[in-house]
């Protein structure tokens, strides 16, 4: 039975639909049985009304770059057809989906909520119960799972949908399951570029040799454990 799951994340003009703020970008990608596919959904949109500044402090998308972009009107049936029928996998989903069903219910009140076409379930939530007390931001979860977001210099929804597929697997049973096909699935022309696992480069541990007074007490300590003249650590200084 396949198993299909569409990771999701968006950006926006602000943080509140009850301010009017307005969807910016919609990053998806597409997992079928834990594992990425080549396809994917990512636009980005003419609000109709400036961005906040701090929003523009985490995103980075003025409004001089979104003005030609297309609306949400133009794209929302393509939208909906790429995530009918799955299982959205959110972080804070109550904010993407607020800004989702805010926009659909513009357009048109018989399409809202989102969830009458896909299912949704927070990582944000599952980070909570299985790291409770610590930090769960999506940032704190690549460190916690060892995922490189090296190039998230700042937010973009398909980069940080990428991150979050990657955390979900990592939350949810391990990593295995997604390096062996995901250089060649994931859409990276705009997006964070992705170090596998087996090729992190560590360096040598170093090898620091004790002076002369650590050697001679180390001896004397040995000397008191010997039992009929041998000890397991008894070792000559020429061995090490």
């Amino acid at each position: 039975m396949m198993d299909r799951k569409i990771i999701l994340d968006t950006e926006t003009t602000g943080l509140l639909t009850t301010s009017k703020h307005r969807l910016v970008e919609i990053g998806c990608l597409e997992m079928v049985n834990r594992r990425f596919t080549q396809k994917h959904f990512h636009c980005y949109l003419n609000p109709q009304r400036p961005v906040d500044k701090g929003a523009l402090a985490v995103h980075g998308l003025t409004d001089e770059f979104l003005k030609d972009k297309p609306l949400f009107s133009q794209i929302v049936e393509e939208f909906l057809d790429f995530v009918n029928g799955a299982e959205l996998i959110i972080h804070n989903a109550p904010f993407d989906i607020g800004f989702l069903n805010y926009e659909l219910n513009l357009l048109n009140q018989a399409m809202t909520p989102i969830e009458r076409h896909c299912t949704v379930t927070d990582t944000l939530v599952l980070a909570r119960q299985k790291h409770p007390g610590q930090p769960n931001n999506l940032d704190a979860l690549c460190r916690r799972y060892q995922i490189d977001n090296s190039n998230r210099d700042l937010h973009g929804a398909l980069i940080d949908a990428q991150l979050l597929g990657r955390v979900y697997l990592a939350m949810t049973g391990g990593q295995d399951q997604l390096f062996a096909s995901e250089a060649a699935a994931l859409p990276v022309a705009e997006a964070v570029t992705i170090s596998k696992a087996s090729k992190i480069q560590r360096q040598p541990l170093p090898i620091i040799q004790p002076s002369s007074e650590e050697w001679t007490n180390h001896q004397e300590f040995l000397a008191l454990l010997r039992t009929n003249g041998h000890c397991i650590w008894d070792l000559r200084r020429d061995q090490t």
